[in-house]
């Protein structure tokens, strides 16, 4: 009977500590998913994988090519109430010249809101070579109703590019922005499903049609 009684509380213990180790495991793994999205932002705006256009480290390439490449602007909303699109549709610059470009944003409705804007490049392979010096993206952008904001970005493309089997002969690239928004209301809904003011319409127009295709 003592022997019994004994081994009950080693039992017990060991339940406790087999219980810990689950419960610390599953968090672990919580945390390391919610860990993953911003992680792997971060190595696509490092390595440019997936057409993410690459954070320059510097202002200026190290040389500039006698070489012209055009790039095209591209601007989408997902759910966004705003007017979004690029003042000028293309640029033609030198390979290693760093050059400015502007998008245009206006809110469409009555009421104040908030986005953010993410970006690539195409083709993918080239967002290893496209640097942004400057740019609006991954930063809150609140707009009153009918304000209008200018969004310079300034980027360079990398004269390495040219060292590139696929993308020697390349001669356009293509800058792409998306607006989403963010979730600032009282109850959490985003701001697509505000209001709109009077006379003005949900639908915000897609300028990739505007572009060219």
């Amino acid at each position: 009977m003592n022997r019994q009684t004994a081994t009950h509380p080693q039992k017990k213990n060991t339940n406790r500590i087999v219980a810990g180790v689950c419960i610390a495991f599953f968090g672990g793994m919580i945390g390391m998913a919610y860990a993953a999205v911003p992680l792997y932002a971060m190595f696509c705006q490092a390595t440019g994988y997936g057409g993410t256009v690459r954070r320059a480290t510097q202002q200026y390439a190290d040389r500039v090519l006698d070489r012209d490449i055009t790039i095209r602007f591209d601007a989408n909303t997902a759910g966004v109430p705003w007017q979004f699109e690029p003042v000028a549709r293309s640029v033609t610059i030198k390979i290693g010249e760093t050059a400015q470009a502007h998008y245009s944003a206006t809110n469409k409705f009555n009421r104040a809101t908030t986005a953010r804007a993410t970006f690539n490049v195409q083709p993918e392979l080239a967002g290893s070579y496209f640097n942004k010096v400057e740019c609006f993206c991954f930063t809150d952008t609140t707009l009153k109703p009918g304000e209008t904001l200018d969004m310079p970005v300034v980027f360079y493309v990398d004269p390495d590019i040219v060292n590139a089997p696929e993308l020697k002969d390349l001669k356009t690239i293509t800058l792409s922005y998306t607006m989403f928004p963010v979730e600032k209301n009282e109850k959490n809904k985003p701001v697509a499903s505000s209001v709109p003011a009077e006379g003005t319409s949900n639908k915000v127009p897609h300028t990739e049609g505007s572009l060219g295709g």
